[in-house]
């Protein structure tokens, strides 16, 4: 007997995973049904199946990219041998290098969609303002952590995440820009500066990669 719970899992996943890689490429107006179902080789009716609209799509394809980026970041932040510092240091290390890595092109939504689709669609528009509080909370907490274990200078937790992910997004927004690796170099040694507890210069950690 075929179970169709996980069939339908696998052919839903499949569908917005072949969608990720397309939109992080190309964007997700350019996206054209009739290309999404060829390269994932499915059917039209898999899609309508799945999804209402190409707009449901939208929605669905944030929390699936969501999901992702949770596991990714809970493998940084949970990584045992690192001060808080440390963790929210791999964090913004491994942003930096995904934005640096134009082979695969622009693999963190938040910012590529957020400009694109928030003046067009609601309900994308509060899917993508819900993974960007959901990350700042993760922050949040790891700041709190820091400033526990004396890694992380003094400061408060939730307004402070707010301020480092905007400062982030801005970066990112200009890197795209002017395609100057300084300004995320000089994002991240600020960053660096403004959260250590001591004047001590710290090495970025292993570099880990959040958003693939």
């Amino acid at each position: 007997m075929v179970n169709t719970r996980n069939t339908f899992q696998d052919t839903r996943q499949h569908i917005l995973a072949t969608g990720y890689q397309l939109v992080v490429k190309q964007g997700f107006h350019a996206l054209g049904l009739s290309q999404l179902l060829k390269t994932a080789e499915v059917p039209k009716g898999s899609f309508y199946h799945y999804f209402r609209s190409k707009e449901h799509f939208g929605e669905c394809l944030i929390d699936f990219y969501l999901e992702h980026y949770t596991q990714k970041l809970q493998a940084i932040f949970s990584h045992p041998e690192h001060s808080a510092y440390q963790k929210i240091l791999a964090f913004f290390d491994a942003w930096m290098q995904v934005e640096l890595d134009t082979q695969h092109g622009h693999r963190c939504l938040v910012v590529k969609l957020s400009g694109e689709v928030a003046d067009l669609s609601e309900p994308m528009r509060q899917g993508l303002n819900r993974a960007a509080e959901r990350i700042m909370a993760r922050l949040a907490d790891l700041l709190a952590q820091g400033i526990e274990d004396g890694s992380v200078t003094a400061l408060d937790p939730k307004s402070h995440a707010r301020h480092l992910y905007q400062t982030w997004l801005g970066a990112c927004l200009l890197h795209k820009l002017s395609q100057d690796v300084e300004i995320l170099e000089n994002t991240f040694a600020l960053t660096a500066k403004w959260l250590s507890s001591t004047s001590l210069e710290v090495q970025s950690p292993t570099q880990y990669s959040i958003c693939k």
